[in-house]
């Protein structure tokens, strides 16, 4: 067993090169193989995003506080809540973040294919973004 208490985890801020905006990560779970689960909790600032992206074995979202937007390629900008599960299956094209005017934090649980577990792609303009 290995627990890993409250404040000990390693905390990042998202880059600008996979987030836009004020962007905080807090790594929960970083399994070692032959486990390859990865999960981190996520809190985007209002107006924050991540960049497009896929996940070769998929991707879910458990909103913990907030509202936020989510969009997979060709499809509506969804909005998600507090309490909200949202799967994206392999290879899906998508991204996830914050309204313009409220914060959001979701947990993300993602498995790895040969040690990866994220495509990044371009990011999700401003232009975009404010389609919604």
């Amino acid at each position: 067993m290995d627990i890993k208490r409250n404040g000990t985890r390693p905390n990042s801020t998202g880059t600008s090169d996979y987030f836009t905006g004020s962007v905080r990560l807090e790594s929960l779970i970083q399994a070692e193989a032959p486990a390859r689960v990865a999960c981190v909790s996520v809190t985007f600032e209002p107006g924050a995003r991540t960049a497009w992206h896929t996940h070769p074995l998929g991707q879910t979202l458990i909103v913990t506080a907030g509202s936020g937007w989510a969009q997979h390629a060709g499809g509506p900008v969804e909005e998600i809540r507090e309490g909200d599960v949202v799967w994206f299956p392999p290879g899906e094209k998508h991204w996830h973040g914050a309204t313009a005017t409220t914060a959001m934090t979701h947990i993300a649980i993602q498995e790895a294919l040969n040690g990866k577990t994220v495509d990044w792609l371009e990011p999700v303009t401003d232009e975009h973004y404010r389609c919604k």
